[in-house]
């Protein structure tokens, strides 16, 4: 009789690896499944690592092309921003990893597929919504939501010593007590130290980005590029280099955000399950997109679209969190944003020091922005008396307010007398 085959979605972790064994003891078929999304991690050796496990096949997707064209540029051209500061990159890469494992569950024939995210975060819910929007009959194991994983392992105490019992090689640190999530968008820091709110994270926390005391004494000068709100080049007018391709030029971000200090965010959050969290995030070349981006809609982009597009930004920044992005709500509402950037197109230039990414210049060749109009020295077609009778007809409601609010204030206090 056969086994029921699993896909689990693995990095070769300590949580990850005892879930491997723990299922393959379940009597389970385990295929093991590694999602490149730019993490830096050794995937040879992971991949070693499973199979040294039992793990019946191992996959190693390379889906860092994909994860930008369509998920980060997508996201990032939508001002998605969750409780105004946060850019969801743990967020924005769960969609693209769950979808990739539910194609390989139909190509291995599996019932089943797994994760190692806890039954208190965010993760479980993203994953498993995006597991039942693609493929609606799987079934999901989710070993930190089942009574008898919990029951063998009611701390990591647990876990290390059946690491030690199967010769699980773990590379568990107490110098870095942290639960970080790393990919081609960001990397996050949470857990140990960081669960005070009120302890400032140490120097040692941050991994991808050069603090302000260390970035270069000189700033670097960039242009960016976009055609329908997505960046197509990248060019430092600096040093010269100059980059196409989506996969390229936001490595490159990456790299010059890394260098002077850029993306750094230090929040508390409110996660779907009602939890708070302390996040500690560095999203270096998605804080550079992100300013250049909005720089750009500021000449190109009508106020009236402008608003109601923020407006539907942040359903879009709530969605994502939330683990939404495969629902028919994040379908209507992409297509809108689509509309939106049909003509966000111009290049933004960028100084990038010390922690900063801050547009200085920008050019567009559908500008809405038209400088006589603006000019305080040229007429430009536009009648300045003409504002006379736009502030009077805009005033009508303000009067009206201001006059029954005095008559009913009045009226009482002849009352009261």
């Amino acid at each position: 009789m056969s086994k029921p085959k699993v896909v689990l979605a693995y990095s070769g972790g300590l949580d990850t690896s005892i879930i491997l064994k723990w299922l393959i003891e379940e009597g389970y078929d385990v295929v093991a499944y590694i999602a490149d999304v730019g993490q830096e991690d050794d995937f040879d050796a992971a991949k070693k690592k499973a199979e040294g496990l039992g793990a019946c096949a191992v996959y190693i997707e390379d889906m860092k092309e994909e994860f930008v064209t369509d998920y980060i540029f997508p996201a990032f051209k939508s001002q998605a921003v969750y409780e105004g500061r946060y850019l969801l990159g743990t967020s924005i890469a769960r969609p693209i990893i769950s979808k990739r494992q539910i194609e390989i569950a139909e190509k291995e024939n599996a019932e089943y597929v797994s994760h190692g995210a806890t039954g208190k975060g965010n993760d479980q819910v993203r994953f498993e919504l995006a597991y039942y929007a693609l493929k609606p009959d799987i079934k999901v194991l989710a070993p930190w939501k089942m009574q008898e994983f919990l029951d063998r392992f009611k701390g990591r105490n647990d876990m290390l010593n059946f690491a030690e019992e199967h010769s699980i090689p773990v590379s568990a640190s107490h110098k870095r007590p942290y639960s970080e999530d790393d990919n081609l968008l960001h990397i996050s820091h949470e857990a140990g130290v960081l669960e005070d709110p009120n302890a400032p994270a140490e120097e040692d926390v941050y991994s991808r980005t050069s603090s302000q005391e260390d970035a270069p004494d000189k700033a670097d000068i960039i242009a960016i590029t976009f055609k329908d709100g997505i960046p197509v080049k990248v060019e430092n007018k600096t040093d010269g280099t100059s980059k196409t391709g989506a996969l390229a030029l936001f490595q490159y971000l990456n790299e010059l955000g890394t260098k002077h200090g850029i993306g750094r965010l230090d929040m508390v959050e409110n996660r779907f399950v009602g939890i708070k969290s302390r996040g500690v995030y560095e999203t270096p070349g998605g804080a550079i997109l992100h300013n250049a981006h909005r720089d750009l809609e500021g000449l190109t982009m009508d106020r009236e679209v402008m608003s109601l597009r923020d407006t539907l930004s942040l359903k879009v920044a709530e969605l994502i969190y939330n683990g939404f992005w495969f629902s028919p709500e994040m379908e209507f509402l992409m297509a809108a944003m689509d509309k939106a950037q049909e003509m966000i197109d111009g290049t933004v230039t960028v100084k990038l020091f010390k922690g900063v990414a801050y547009p200085i210049a920008r050019t567009s060749p559908v500008a809405l922005y038209d400088p006589d109009q603006s000019s305080m020295d040229i007429e430009g077609g536009y009648d300045q008396k003409d504002a006379e009778g736009f502030i009077k007809i805009s005033a009508i409601r303000l009067k009206a307010h201001t006059l029954i609010t005095k008559a009913a204030k009045s009226g009482k206090k002849s009352k009261a007398a």
